[in-house]
């Protein structure tokens, strides 16, 4: 186990979340100022990384014993909110860091201090795709496959590849009720990985999110890992009784709503002083627009507190000792995909009621559209979600993994 480092106290936490959240708006210009190179470049500055690093963002669900934040999951929210009303590809690409850091939680600490010991540490990760095998050698796996989506690759040196463990003989590894082993997590420096230069997008240009493949790599025993087993999980903070899953997802999320939030205060700033083409009146005296302000505030406000409330209460019953249980993982992915929702249809709405205005670079709209857009195609946003939450309503168990 790694050295466990004393819980701070609650008040102690707060302090340090509103440090955190500070820090987010104060490189809010940074980011912005950035956009142009961000999307052009396809990945981040070095500027911006620098600032980021020096703020101590790509360390927010890193365990405190490897010199991470450890925040609650409501911190990392908060955070990425700010972050994205810069620039979603860079509140994307830190989300995403995030997420892949709490795979320490569940590194032999040797190996966790390898892979995060340097303080710009960052890890590289895709989805599954259940066709990479892990075949078993001695001392470890040869790993062959390749993975895509993996967001911020550009600046990280570490990369994770998702795998079915495997016989000599290439068939799985069957556990003892006669099902294959839940796939395990390869660990390897990206220099061991080819990555595809495929990331032409729409939207979220600058997160690199380029696919990778490594073919016949040894990979030594230690250098992997099981996610969310309790037999292999080092760290013992309520942080890490949450799936990385969820944890992916409430970062997700507070990336679309500080898009949408922005997209919206940026429309009534022109609302105020934009005449329609052939209109007699400022788009701000237009009923119908103030109806939908109106609206897409409480959309915005409702989706936040929706997301905020729920994984604070959620943090507070397993930091009092309760099972993380699969009701709470299927809510969690609920009111996240819930937000990411929610502000598309405030992007929508702004995108629309903006006029001609939406459509040129040189305005707030078109690349926060573009982002967002992005945003909801990933599976995180995907309507499928609340498929389990009514599965589970009707006491069935969700079929899709939470």
């Amino acid at each position: 186990m790694l050295d466990r480092v004393e819980e701070p106290s609650a008040s102690d936490r707060e302090r340090r979340a509103i440090e955190l959240i500070g820090r987010a708006r104060e490189l809010i210009p940074l980011i912005e100022r950035a956009g142009d190179r961000i999307e052009g470049e396809r990945g981040i500055p070095d500027d911006v990384l620098d600032a980021l690093h020096d703020a101590r963002l790509f360390r927010l669900l890193l365990p405190r014993s490897l010199d991470g934040e450890e925040v609650e999951p409501a911190t990392l929210f908060q955070v990425l909110e700010q972050i994205a009303q810069g620039d979603g590809s860079v509140g994307w690409c830190v989300s995403q860091a995030s997420g892949a850091s709490t795979g320490a939680a569940y590194m032999k600490p040797a190996v966790a201090k390898t892979v995060f010991g340097d303080a710009r540490a960052v890890v590289a990760t895709g989805p599954n795709n259940n066709v990479a095998k892990a075949v078993v050698c001695d001392g470890g796996y040869r790993v062959t496959g390749g993975w895509g989506f993996a967001s911020g690759s550009g600046h990280a040196a570490w990369m994770y590849g998702h795998a079915t463990v495997c016989e000599p003989d290439g068939s799985p590894r069957l556990g003892g009720n006669g099902t294959p082993l839940d796939l395990r997590t390869a660990i390897f420096p990206k220099s061991s990985a080819v990555l595809a230069d495929d990331w032409h997008v729409m939207g979220l240009k600058g997160t690199g999110s380029v696919s990778y493949s490594v073919q016949d790599l040894f990979v030594p025993e230690d250098f992997t890992f099981m996610r969310e087993s309790d037999a292999e999980r080092h760290e013992q903070g309520p942080l890490y009784k949450f799936s990385m899953f969820n944890l992916f997802g409430v970062g997700f999320s507070g990336v679309a709503l500080g898009l949408a939030r922005r997209m919206l205060d940026d429309f009534i700033k022109l609302a105020l002083t934009k005449k329609p083409y052939g209109a007699t009146t400022l788009l701000c005296e237009n009923n119908v627009i103030q109806s939908q302000v109106g609206l897409s505030e409480i959309r915005l406000q409702a989706a936040r507190n929706f997301v905020l409330d729920t994984y604070r209460k959620h943090y507070q019953a397993v930091s009092q000792g309760l099972r993380f249980t699969q009701d709470m993982r299927v809510t969690n992915r609920t009111v996240t995909c819930y937000a990411i929702q929610q502000a598309r249809e405030v992007m929508n709405f702004v995108y629309h009621a903006a006029g001609a205005t939406s459509i040129y670079e040189a305005n707030p709209f078109e690349r926060r559209f573009r982002d967002l857009n992005t945003v909801t195609q990933q599976g995180q946003g995907a309507y499928s979600n609340f498929e389990a939450f009514g599965q589970v309503l009707m006491g069935k168990t969700p079929t899709r993994q939470t």
